[in-house]
């Protein structure tokens, strides 16, 4: 898919799929174009990702008609800008928490290069753009989604407000950030947890955005979410794939082994927590 096309499937409630992908390797893209995927998550909040690598990484993707969507470190539109720049079919914003910064957002992705004061004006509603220039910046801007991620209580407090602000297309849940804001760290059954899903679900529908929810511990709990109504379904990421197919592989081995040997350790066990021993959470 490209940019438009993952856009409309958004809003038309179509469902989407694609994966986190975070490794610089240049075979990655063609890997990941081969598995189906309509686009690719690429996080630049929490990898080492450098600017030149995502340009390069964006591009081998868009090239594959694999829709490469961003998301930058801070609620920043100049850093929106940046990976715009860098070839994004789109921009996700981690920890939005008021209309402001969606409405800043919406600067970055619909009137770049428009800045300064005049943007502002144009944001607040104090000044209309003439005709060539609005069409001139809609034709520029084509196809580049803004999608926040939902996962604070101030987020939720507000979230039908943020639905309604013009020119969103998605919600993205950060479900580990989301548990530990409502008081349930990493508790993905409880109900409070639960209860915050189903309404963002729910709310980004009412409003005919896509909504997904980043999750790398299995699909049971993404089908379920699939169930009621999400449809940017961001399956894992390469880093989880590659961990949990290594350790499946390596518990049969050990096995094996250990039937062989009688009494032989079994070293680099999983920690609890879908983690590797002194790891970060993959659910992010």
């Amino acid at each position: 898919m490209n940019g438009l096309e993952l856009q409309a499937a958004l809003h038309a409630g179509r469902c989407v799929y694609g994966t986190c992908a975070i490794s610089t390797s240049p075979t990655w893209p063609a890997m990941v174009a081969a598995s189906g995927a309509d686009f690719v998550f690429v996080d630049t909040e929490h990898a080492p990702i450098q600017r030149d690598q995502l340009a390069w990484i964006c591009r081998s993707y868009t090239a594959l008609d694999v829709a490469p969507v961003v998301r930058i470190p801070e609620p920043d539109p100049y850093r929106a800008c940046m990976v715009l720049d860098a070839g994004a079919a789109g921009v996700i914003v981690p920890y939005v928490e008021s209309l402001a910064q969606v409405r800043d957002l919406r600067g970055a992705v619909r009137f770049r290069p428009l800045k300064g004061q005049r943007l502002q004006r144009v944001l607040d509603g104090t000044e209309q753009l003439d005709a060539d220039t609005a069409a001139y910046l809609a034709e520029r801007n084509a196809g580049r989604l803004m999608i926040v991620n939902i996962e604070s209580t101030p987020a939720l407090e507000i979230l039908d407000e943020i639905a309604a602000a013009p020119g969103l297309d998605a919600f993205l849940v950060g479900p580990h950030d989301l548990s530990i804001s409502l008081g349930v760290p990493e508790q993905y059954g409880h109900p409070r947890f639960n209860e915050a899903i189903s309404t963002i679900i729910r709310t980004a529908r009412a409003h005919n955005l896509g909504v997904g929810i980043h999750f790398s511990d299995g699909i049971e709990r993404e089908l379920g979410w699939l169930a009621e109504g999400a449809n940017f379904i961001v399956h894992s990421s390469d880093r989880a794939l590659v961990r949990d197919a290594l350790r499946a592989d390596f518990a049969r081995l050990r096995e094996a082994a250990g039937a062989a040997s009688p009494g032989a350790a079994s070293p680099g066990a999983a920690s609890p927590g879908g983690e590797a021993p002194g790891g970060e959470p993959d659910t992010i």
